[in-house]
């Protein structure tokens, strides 16, 4: 049986390097997946670019909630 790979990350997604939430998942071609924290990922991802598929979501860590004090 194979695992479908989730569309999306999670906060209940941890990072195999600290610990903290994953933002990036390296599913690598020769089996298995890593989770890395945005620090992390941009620390260890260029090494990997050649041997995973890479799934980024560090670009929502700066996304910001609406303003919403002029309500």
């Amino acid at each position: 049986m194979t695992a479908t790979l989730a569309p999306s990350l999670s906060a209940a997604d941890r990072c195999d390097r600290c610990g903290a939430r994953a933002y990036i998942r390296a599913r690598l071609h020769s089996g298995g997946e890593l989770y890395f924290c945005a620090h992390h990922g941009r620390k260890h991802i260029p090494a990997l670019v050649d041997r995973a598929e890479i799934h980024d979501e560090s670009g929502t860590v700066l996304a910001s909630p609406a303003d919403h004090s002029a309500e």
